[in-house]
């Protein structure tokens, strides 16, 4: 059985996929906003519900001790930036009716992190994970000759989400999942209140001009944000890098079906070819990383 700080990191990252993976069905219900404006709120609301967390289980000394070392918080500083485009790019994508790209770009996530691997911690890649990197590539390459452009929007996700989950696993246990999310969300804070307040003065923002749920569905963007990534800080920081990167598989999955089945969002030949490929490469590394694992396991024994 998995030690306590495992299993609950275990659940935590588990919660913090089941969340992300129906936002799809969210994100549409803030609309007129636009991307921008609601990751703006995403922010704010976010820093609003830290703060109120803080009070309540008492944090704020390891808050204040995250803002003061500055290791610590130009790590979190430029874990908030690829945050932020993250979350334009997949809001944007939500609202253009391209679910299923951006599910793609949370399948070819763990094939990033190897890569990542490889190019940051110069880690030596195992024969099969380089032919399952292939198969990525293989993938890309045909989705993006069947329409004839890249999936910007799935390679963006992906790069952006992995490098974020790198510099929280490389934060490692010093940080607790409320102080630095609360880091993360004061260092976005001043661009995205600005934004709003610009968004106001000149009569083109959109929470004080369709009612009162309308802003209520804005400020709730806090909660639905800061609830999945506070799960995610708590399992990354728990959990080794490639079991979180097993379980972002649920998050993908999810928002396929939700873009195939619910959304009826066109899967034409080369893109169910493309995922195909992309699928047996998951597998692959999957099958790969377990007997790996495995091996290291026995021989931990053995000693």
């Amino acid at each position: 059985m998995p030690s306590s700080p495992t299993r609950s990191g275990l659940l935590a990252g588990i919660g913090a996929y089941l969340i992300w993976g129906v936002l799809p069905l969210y994100f549409p219900l803030l609309q007129p906003a636009g991307a921008v404006e609601i990751v703006a709120h995403r922010v704010v609301w976010s820093l609003v519900f830290c703060v109120a967390l803080l009070a309540v289980t008492r944090t704020w000394g390891a808050f204040v001790a995250t803002l003061r070392d500055r290791r610590t918080l130009g790590l979190l500083a430029l874990a908030a930036a690829l945050l932020a485009v993250n979350w334009i790019v997949y809001v944007y994508g939500v609202l253009s009716d391209q679910v299923v790209d951006a599910s793609l770009g949370y399948f070819i996530n763990p094939l990033f992190t190897v890569a990542l691997a490889v190019l940051v911690l110069r880690e030596r890649v195992r024969p099969v994970q380089w032919i399952a990197l292939g198969f990525g590539a293989a993938a890309v390459a045909v989705i993006a000759i069947g329409y004839g452009s890249v999936p910007w929007i799935a390679l963006s996700l992906a790069a952006s989400f992995g490098s974020y989950s790198l510099l929280k696993n490389r934060v490692g246990r010093s940080v607790a999942a409320v102080p630095g999310f609360a880091t993360e969300t004061l260092v976005l804070a001043p661009l995205s209140l600005g934004y709003l307040l610009v968004l106001q003065a000149h009569g083109t923002g959109s929470f004080s001009a369709h009612g009162t749920w309308h802003a209520l569905a804005l400020a709730s963007a806090g909660i639905v944000t800061a609830i999945p990534l506070l799960l995610f800080g708590s399992a990354a920081r728990r959990l080794p890098l490639a079991l979180v990167g097993m379980l972002q598989y649920i998050t993908p999955v999810m928002q396929f079906l939700i873009g195939v089945v619910v959304l009826h969002e066109q899967m034409p030949p080369a893109r169910w070819f493309g995922f195909a490929l992309v699928w047996v490469a998951l597998v692959i590394l999957t099958v790969d990383g377990l007997r790996h694992s495995r091996a290291q396991s026995l021989s931990r024994r053995a000693e």
